[in-house]
């Protein structure tokens, strides 16, 4: 349902607002995040399709979640735009093609 604002997403390098439910706080909470990828997790037992994304207003640190599609209850596009090489730290193997460049070359620059 909410593949094609995602992906539009990615391919734009803009933030979203997404609203999910999370099973830790048991409740519907919405956050600021940059949309990565949609696919497996490599981690997980679980290997259905997840939204990944770079949470920023996560209560800890900022850091990757995964949802399953019926976690989302809604994803806004914003007009504020992110920068890969600000959370993408390894080597990705994107399972969405897009036109991202070389993110591990800029991030190495910028140091």
């Amino acid at each position: 349902m909410f593949s094609d604002i995602f992906i539009k997403a990615i391919n734009e390098k803009r933030k979203i607002i997404v609203t999910f439910f999370s099973q830790q706080d048991g409740d519907y909470v919405k956050r600021v995040c940059a949309p990565m990828d949609i696919g497996p997790s490599s981690r997980a037992k679980d290997k259905s399709d997840k939204f990944h994304m770079w949470d920023y207003e996560s209560d800890e640190k900022p850091h990757t979640v995964s949802l399953k599609p019926n976690q989302i209850q809604n994803i806004e596009v914003t007009e504020e735009t992110f920068e890969p090489s600000e959370f993408i730290t390894w080597l990705p193997k994107w399972f969405i093609i897009r036109g991202w460049g070389s993110i591990l070359n800029r991030r190495n620059n910028a140091i």
